[in-house]
């Protein structure tokens, strides 16, 4: 019995970060919000997480920012003919009912002229602006994925 019991509140703790990582805006879910760490004097970052509209009309991302950089673009990597290119983006529109992937190697949040490095373990406040939602400011966690060095 009292191996249940600490299996059970050890999984309950684990389970509290991922918990706490995920947040909710109107009919809006933003899950796990990150970005990599950056070397000293490196210009840019790049945010990434998941949107999901859970209400019945479309949302957009329309705008976002950090103090951790003078602004926030968002961007689209795509492959063609084996050469990949970047494209600007107004807006990232969440349908009713989808959830849109920021994650590399496909849209992202590009942060740009970054005022200091972005530190594994020290979160960085950023302020999403939804068109039909309103704002949120969710906390980027810096962190190292798999050892894999940054791709957009």
């Amino acid at each position: 019995m009292l191996h249940r019991l600490l299996a059970f509140l050890l999984v309950g703790l684990l389970a509290l970060p991922a918990a706490a990582h995920r947040y909710e805006l109107g009919t809006l879910t933003i899950g796990h919000p990150w970005s990599r760490p950056t070397a000293p004097g490196m210009p840019m970052g790049v945010a990434y997480l998941t949107i999901t509209n859970n209400g019945k009309v479309p949302d957009a991302l329309v705008a976002a920012s950090t103090p951790a950089a003078a602004h926030v673009e968002f961007h689209e990597t795509t492959i063609t003919d084996g050469m990949a290119r970047m494209r600007p983006l107004q807006e990232v529109v969440i349908a009713p009912g989808q959830s849109v992937k920021i994650e590399p190697g496909g849209i992202h949040l590009m942060l740009v002229d970054l005022r200091s490095e972005l530190v594994t373990g020290k979160p960085v406040p950023l302020t999403l602006e939804f068109r039909v939602a309103g704002r949120i400011t969710v906390e980027l966690s810096i962190e190292a994925q798999n050892g894999m060095s940054p791709r957009l």
